[in-house]
């Protein structure tokens, strides 16, 4: 059985060759968008981990026929118009990203679902995708009472609309773009900032036209539908940029490192993080760039630099919203103070990143305050201890990253969430140079 608490020992240096696993955004994506289109699609790299097995599950639920071997995911799809009935609720697990898109994909078909989820997963916000949503006219939608999951629904003609979203969200976005592809008229989506952008490539990848529109004040994505038939996705996905931070932040900030990371994405909408980091004074070297289903690709040198503090926030926060706890981390060791802010996103993630982010690293030793929208840091070094990761992957891997630098050992409580995004961290961590272990 494996054991749930890791311990991370301080280490000297960081060299080696990772191939980060493939981009989580874009694994769920394929999986969920294989089921509109009819006949077999193809994932090559997909990311087969806790959250993205629910993606694969869900689409086994809605008659689709799932086979993996040789690293390809092939699904055969019926096409979304013969899509079947679950026989039972969808159960999302913790995956945000699963269970609002399920939202945007089931709105329009003739029959009623139930998504489930987990009691973390159910705090999160729903009414933010069901709201919208009921304008485009599903027979029914609705959250629970408290604006999270279950989420009941039957499909129904859709109708367009215009929505302007409050806050930057890819997964809202997402939803809704999938709805638009069977709402008769111009979908208008209006984003406050430069939220991900995968679902527009590869929506455009299946031969739909999304129209895309920089306005003064954000952003504009447009469909007229109905949209036809789709084609089966057929890609190879990247490497994940916000599985790919850590070990940029780890080979930054650990003495005489030199590590290579192939075929990440750099997306614009998802570099916001090699940004920051390279105005705080990391070494950053980008080769072979390449663009690849539309998605921009390169390989990534990062050598150990003196990290300087600055101010992050503005529209940048939401290139970079995941990375965040382990820019955090980046921010303790920097030279100076670092403030984030405009961050109040993190607060309705897998936990509140704000709180716990903060709480981690106080209990290790930094020098950290949070704030209402992010946090102010004051650079100086970790201590090394014990700290619970709050059952969130991505505080689970930043923490094993602080641990790296401590002044002694750290111990990371509940490091198997950690898999949630990343079940391989472990094996790179150690293949890196690093000392690890698993305690009970």
């Amino acid at each position: 059985m494996t054991k749930p608490n890791l311990r991370v020992h301080p280490t000297q240096t960081l060299h080696g060759d990772l191939l980060p696993p493939g981009d989580k955004s874009i694994s769920h994506r394929a999986v969920l968008f294989s089921a509109l289109a009819k006949g077999t699609s193809r994932i090559r790299r997909a990311l087969i981990s806790g959250d993205c097995e629910r993606s694969l599950a869900a689409v086994k639920a809605l008659g689709c026929q799932v086979r993996i071997g040789d690293g390809i995911v092939a699904i055969t799809s019926p096409g979304r118009f013969e899509l079947q009935a679950p026989d039972q609720a969808i159960d999302c697990g913790r995956s945000g990203t699963t269970i609002r898109l399920l939202c945007g994909l089931l709105a329009a078909r003739p029959f009623a679902s139930r998504l489930v989820a987990d009691p973390q997963l159910a705090r999160r916000p729903m009414a933010r995708v069901v709201n919208p949503l009921k304008r485009m006219g599903p027979s029914q939608i609705r959250c629970a009472t408290a604006g999270g999951a279950p989420v009941e629904l039957v499909g129904g003609p859709l109708k367009a609309i215009r929505y302007r979203m409050p806050v930057a969200s890819a997964q809202v976005k997402s939803a809704l773009l999938i709805a638009a592809l069977d709402a008769h008229g111009v979908t208008e989506i209006i984003e406050p900032g430069p939220a991900r952008d995968h679902t527009e490539l590869m929506l455009e990848h299946m031969g739909a036209l999304v129209e895309r529109i920089r306005l003064t004040t954000g952003h504009c994505v447009r469909i007229l539908g109905p949209v036809g038939a789709l084609s089966p996705v057929e890609l190879t996905v990247p490497g994940d940029p916000s599985s790919a931070a850590f070990w940029v932040v780890a080979a930054t900030i650990t003495s005489g490192s030199d590590v290579w990371l192939r075929d990440v994405c750099i997306n614009p909408t998802r570099d916001g993080a090699l940004k920051v980091l390279e105005r705080m004074g990391a070494d950053i070297e980008r080769h072979n760039p390449r663009v690849e289903h539309g998605e921009a690709i390169a390989d990534l040198r990062v050598r150990s630099a003196p990290l300087r503090g600055l101010r992050i926030g503005g529209e940048e926060i939401v290139t970079m919203i995941d990375e965040l706890p382990v820019l955090a981390v980046a921010a303790c060791v920097a030279q100076g103070p670092t403030v984030v802010t405009d961050a109040a996103e993190l607060r309705v993630k897998e936990t509140d990143r704000i709180e716990s982010t903060a709480n981690a690293l106080r209990a290790i030793g930094a020098q950290i305050v949070s704030t209402a929208d992010g946090w102010q840091i004051e650079g100086g070094q970790f201590l090394g201890g014990f700290a619970s990761s709050a059952g969130d992957h991505r505080i689970a891997m930043a923490l094993a990253v602080a641990g790296l630098v401590g002044k002694r050992a750290t111990c990371v409580k509940d490091f198997s969430c950690a898999s949630d995004s990343y079940p391989g961290f472990v094996s790179h961590l150690r293949a890196l140079g690093a000392r690890a272990h698993w305690e009970s």
